[in-house]
């Protein structure tokens, strides 16, 4: 796997760790092709149970590659209108969704960001389940503040987890937040000292890989899917989920280990 990225396994549990601390974890084109790559490698592993994104040294990751965006930009101002544009859509369509495959993986996902979010590194923190921030971290959407739309889902995510007022706050301002705020109004679930950051979100992916697989994958695929349903339209896919799992080894389980008092070994089957 490129040096951009590390992916370690702690028992059921996969840690994504970016590796280009002294550009903060900047996202080029290869740094996303390293996450796609180890994204499909995670969604066969049927071993693992949860994933941890984060980033090493200082930063989650401060955004975009400044170079990359030069070069479009350059490219996109010497042909206005023309083919180059029809080009940049494609190449930046194609870009968003090497990192968010991140969104396809059917464990959940974690974000630990111990350090700044930014812009894209944003983004990619939205794109996970669950988000945990160093009260110190700085996170936002600046992708206004540089002359350029919102990308990578940001316009989809954000009004999903903070609601369409603080979203239109955020993304037309391009202000940035701190862990503390970002808490308050949803969009991390909690801010904590920078050195308890990684460790919490271990612990709670930890928590999420002790429970039954084939419950907590299905229920990731409900919440997926509750995006697009009606109340009824969801009712049907629960039901649905839990036919499943009455068919189970691990619900026999999981009711044993409940009536004895102790903790279960789930299986996935």
């Amino acid at each position: 796997m490129p040096d951009l990225l590390t992916l370690e396994r702690r028992d059921k549990v996969a840690l994504l760790t970016f590796q280009d601390p002294d550009r903060l974890n900047a996202m080029t084109e290869a740094m996303g092709e390293a996450i796609a790559a180890a994204c499909g490698e995670l969604a066969a592993d049927s071993e693992v149970r949860a994933v941890v994104l984060t980033g090493a040294g200082r930063a989650f990751s401060a955004g975009g590659d400044l170079e990359m965006l030069d070069r479009i930009t350059a490219e996109g101002n010497a042909d206005p209108g023309g083919p180059t544009r029809e080009r940049n859509r494609i190449f930046m369509g194609r870009f968003y969704r090497l990192y968010l495959s991140v969104r396809d993986l059917p464990q959940p996902t974690l974000a630990a960001i111990g350090g700044h979010a930014i812009g894209a590194g944003c983004c990619v923190a939205l794109a996970c389940d669950l988000r945990i921030a160093a009260q110190e971290a700085r996170i936002g959407l600046n992708f206004t503040r540089l002359g350029i739309h919102p990308g990578m889902a940001a316009t989809w995510t954000l009004p999903r987890l903070v609601g369409p007022a603080h979203a239109a706050d955020l993304l037309y301002t391009g202000r940035l937040l701190q862990g503390e705020e970002a808490a308050r109004i949803g969009l991390v679930n909690r801010a904590l000292p920078r050195e308890q950051v990684l460790e919490d979100a271990m612990a709670t992916a930890a928590l999420i890989a002790g429970n039954g697989p084939l419950a907590v994958r299905g229920t990731k695929r409900s919440l997926r899917l509750s995006e697009g349903h009606d109340l009824d339209q969801q009712l049907d896919t629960e039901a649905a989920e839990q036919a499943v799992c009455y068919e189970s080894a691990d619900l026999i389980e999981g009711l044993a280990a409940s009536r004895e008092r102790r903790d279960p070994a789930f299986k996935g089957s």
